[in-house]
């Protein structure tokens, strides 16, 4: 009879002890699928966007950046050259830039500047994206200028510097310009760099093992 008494709780504990660790299994794979970053409703379009790597590459990684960002800088000199190396080169990924100006003028000036050599001499384009890096102070100061830009392009590309000139001065591309800021818009971009995989935007951009890993899903 005791024993009989006994049983139901004994199914009692080890029901409650199912459901425990049934709950505590959620938690965790919904914290490690949070780890990977914020999944999207979609994917930033990359049409008509200045793009390394294979165009029908199964992933797509998207940087939203400001040339007058200090972040930025070090992302492209710590975190890119790994990522070229071991997947925009083996055409497992290809990857994509997007204007930001957080900086105002100074960041729209060097945002219109890529814009004239992308759409004018595209295969120089990434010699003088990487040229206006290099060329950002480890102070904080006002040196995006028109001479600068020009000054860049002369060292890294094969544009008519009189045409980038003119183009700088009638504001040619502000229209691809306002394109990429819609686009910070609608995908809540609010500092730099912000990095998007295959829709997935990370939480630090700077994790390269969070990067592998959702480069990797996306062969699969």
């Amino acid at each position: 009879m005791n024993k009989l008494k006994k049983s139901p709780i004994k199914y009692f504990v080890l029901i409650t002890l199912f459901f425990a660790i049934l709950l505590a299994t959620i938690v965790v794979l919904k914290e490690k699928s949070e780890d990977k970053g914020e999944v999207l409703d979609s994917h930033p379009s990359t049409e008509n966007q200045p793009t390394l790597g294979e165009k029908d590459a199964p992933v797509s990684v998207v940087e939203f950046g400001d040339y007058k960002c200090p972040a930025c800088k070090s992302w492209g000199e710590t975190i890119y050259p790994a990522l070229k190396e071991e997947f925009i080169d083996t055409g497992k990924a290809n990857f994509s830039y997007v204007n930001v100006l957080f900086h105002g003028a100074e960041s729209q000036l060097s945002s219109l500047a890529a814009e004239s050599v992308y759409n004018h001499d595209p295969d120089s384009y990434w010699a003088f994206h990487k040229g206006i890096y290099d060329e950002q102070p480890e102070q904080e100061s006002a040196w995006v200028t028109v001479d600068k830009m020009l000054e860049i392009a002369e060292k890294t590309t094969n544009m008519d510097i009189e045409t980038l000139k003119q183009d700088l001065e009638k504001q040619t591309f502000i229209d691809e310009v306002e394109k990429d800021a819609s686009l910070v818009s609608q995908y809540s971009v609010n500092s730099t760099p912000t990095i998007i995989i295959n829709g997935t935007k990370l939480e630090n951009p700077f994790d390269y093992d969070q990067i592998k890993s959702l480069i990797e899903e996306g062969q699969e």
